[in-house]
């Protein structure tokens, strides 16, 4: 392994592991001061999570749609934008995925409709992210308050729908889509029996890898990395700044959005208002801890999706809060110690070169 290989792992893989070193060391203080062993609420926890199937389906499911929604907040920073939007735009496109379904006749296969429900969740959320694109190309809206009045705006929209015009009786949830519904995990492993993991799971994955061959292998993903660390270099270089904000904008809510079907087509089979609670939000954590780098986005979701569940898992022996503080220090050490790691890192290097 060559001496520039060796530099990119180590600074790729340890300073992760540092900042989660000391999220558990502050989880085991926290643990401490309820007064319960950290060893058996952490034994508590895999249990809950991985360490049965019905758990381990339900951090999946949560995967894949913090997945989404964390690629669409990492593609958004990569272009040196911030889609704090990925709420409205998860909600938009499982709406639209969710209307398309109930108005399909009866009969018709997955793999037939499934192209057309992933068009109609895009379109939706695209919609959403593209409007703030729009803004900030055109006249220099800061993305930051248009995707956080369009949070409002789209939710609040979306539930007037809902009840004036798609609700069944006295539900806040559309009609039943009767055609293109995916199958759970279960009808491949029985023991996921009873948890809401499907195969969209399967379409999260993809999405992982073509949003890094997108970001590292295309001229588009060039472009839209070259504009978020210097707009200015890249517009002298050719590159039209603005056009790629929209764009990325257009693309972040699209992929937010087509984390819908994991709700819509994959579980419930129908929309339902506030399904998107929290993980829109979320997503920009997920983003963050994985460093915007697709693979690191799905490994930091299977992460807060573990925690997430784990709450669940916990709540009988510490507050289910707790591990939703473990979330923000989970954060914050990746933060403030990602970077001063690399620092250590590069100084020692140095150090031993001369």
């Amino acid at each position: 392994m060559n001496g520039r290989l060796r530099a990119q792992l180590e600074e790729t893989i340890l300073p992760p592991i540092v900042a989660l070193l000391i999220a558990a060391l502050v989880g085991d203080l926290l643990i401490l001061v309820y007064g319960q062993s950290p060893a058996a609420v952490y034994r508590l926890l895999i249990q809950g999570t991985w360490g049965n199937a019905y758990g381990l389906g339900q951090v999946l499911y949560k995967t894949t749609t913090l997945t989404f929604t964390g690629l669409a907040v990492a593609i958004g920073l990569q272009a040196g934008l911030f889609n704090i939007g990925a709420e409205s735009q998860l909600a938009a496109g499982g709406f639209a995925a969710g209307v398309v379904g109930a108005m399909l006749p009866a009969g018709i296969p997955s793999v037939v409709l499934l192209p057309l429900f992933i068009a109609a969740a895009a379109i939706g959320g695209g919609l959403v992210g593209g409007a703030a694109g729009a803004l900030k190309a055109k006249w220099g809206a800061h993305e930051v308050i248009t995707t956080i009045m369009l949070n409002f705006v789209v939710l609040a929209l979306l539930n007037y729908l809902t009840v004036a015009h798609f609700k069944v009786f006295d539900t806040l949830h559309t009609a039943d889509i009767r055609s293109g519904a995916l199958p759970r995990l279960s009808a491949v492993v029985p023991a996921f029996h009873g948890s809401a993991a499907n195969v969209v799971l399967v379409l999260a994955l993809a999405a992982v890898a073509a949003a890094w061959w997108y970001l590292y292998r295309s001229r588009a993903g060039y472009e839209l990395r070259a504009a978020g660390l210097q707009p200015g270099a890249a517009e002298y270089g050719g590159v039209k700044v603005s056009r790629v904000w929209w764009q990325a904008m257009l693309l972040s809510g699209a992929v937010a959005g087509i984390g819908g079907l994991n709700f819509v087509l994959g579980y419930k089979h129908y929309y339902e208002d506030s399904f998107a609670s929290g993980m829109g939000f979320l997503g920009i954590a997920v983003a963050l801890v994985g460093r915007n780098n697709p693979l690191g986005v799905f490994l930091a979701a299977l992460l807060f999706a573990t925690l997430s569940q784990g709450g669940l898992a916990v709540n009988a022996v510490v507050p289910k809060q707790m591990v939703e503080v473990l979330q923000a220090v989970v954060i914050i050490a990746v933060a403030t110690s990602v970077p001063e790691v690399r620092r250590l890192l590069r100084g020692a290097r140095r150090s031993a070169a001369t």
